[in-house]
């Protein structure tokens, strides 16, 4: 963090950087209790009533994208305001590109391939080419539209089962859209998700989806797990359909425990949530959030999301 070009905005502050996780509201409540902003990166830590009830000084809540994790009227009751960039004009191509690289990794097998030869043992399995495949895309927003375009320039057959919102935008970029979502999972050799996590969408994908999949085929999952029916992946993996996974998100994060039924089994490419972890991507994002607490300090913040304290009308 501190290496970053943009962390030079907080010259003349008092800076404490946390570099691990916890949820526990005692833990968090002795780490804050002094902090006039907190900065918070993406979702895991919880902030609700019971933790800002133990922060009187807490004035700034800085973070960029969405915020399911804080009480967004408890902060208003307390005068605190919350400031999140939506990052609208611009996808995250990090994010975008880990897909991908996930993508090919799989399909080609690339980490079971390594581990063999620094066992001492050459070529292990065969893997499958993109080109002429179909690749599925479930949401056409910003970084979805973008995965297309990469499957689109390796030769692959895009196919997008989109939002109302985004269906003309999807065929205006020259790509099929589905039927129906039954044929939209049993066509796709490789299928990305590209979704926002609301309650609208939360278990999107059931059980009964993951089974239409050829035993072939692929899921890629760099947003989020809770788009996915809970347990169904890993049902899914070991009935056969489909035959392989690439995640980066879990149900549960931080995911510590290595026996997880996902880490486990050769057929599925795990990391642990680093589709936005680049410094280019840190430096747009906290550009962003540091921007928010400068204008803070000079009487006028900036994505606010609770205005009401803003205007004082709290």
């Amino acid at each position: 963090m501190r290496t970053l070009r943009c962390f030079r905005k907080l010259d003349g502050h008092n800076v404490t950087v946390w570099n691990d996780h916890t949820q526990d509201v005692e833990e968090l409540a002795e780490r804050l209790k002094d902090a006039d902003v907190v900065v918070l990166i993406r979702e895991r830590t919880k902030i609700q009533a019971p933790l800002l009830e133990r922060l009187p000084r807490l004035k700034l809540i800085g973070q960029r994208s969405v915020y399911p994790h804080i009480d967004i009227e408890a902060c208003t009751r307390r005068g605190v305001i919350v400031s999140s960039s939506a990052h609208a004009d611009t996808p995250s191509y990090a994010a975008a590109e880990l897909t991908w690289g996930l993508t090919i990794a799989t399909m080609r097998q690339i980490p079971q391939q390594m581990a063999s030869l620094k066992t001492g043992t050459w070529q292990n399995g065969v893997g499958w080419s993109l080109r002429g495949k179909t690749l599925g895309i479930f949401g056409y927003g910003r970084i979805g539209a973008t995965v297309a375009g990469y499957g689109k320039a390796f030769g692959m057959n895009v196919l997008v089962w989109p939002s109302e919102g985004s269906l003309e935008r999807a065929r205006n970029d020259g790509h099929a859209t589905a039927a129906d979502k039954a044929t939209f999972f049993a066509e796709s050799d490789v299928l990305s998700l590209h979704l926002r996590l609301v309650d609208e969408t939360r278990g999107i994908v059931t059980a009964s989806d993951l089974a239409r999949m050829k035993p072939s085929a692929l899921i890629v999952n760099t947003s989020r797990a809770g788009w996915i029916e809970p347990g169904a992946l890993v049902a899914a993996l070991r009935a056969g359909r489909p035959g392989m996974a690439a995640v980066d998100v879990f149900e549960h994060e931080p995911l510590r425990d290595p026996s997880d039924p996902l880490l486990a089994m050769p057929h599925v490419v795990a990391t642990p949530h680093i589709g936005y972890v680049t410094r280019d991507e840190y430096e747009i994002q906290f550009t962003d959030i540091f921007d928010q607490i400068l204008a803070y300090e000079a009487g006028g913040p900036i994505n606010v999301v609770n205005p009401a304290v803003a205007n004082g009308d709290a």
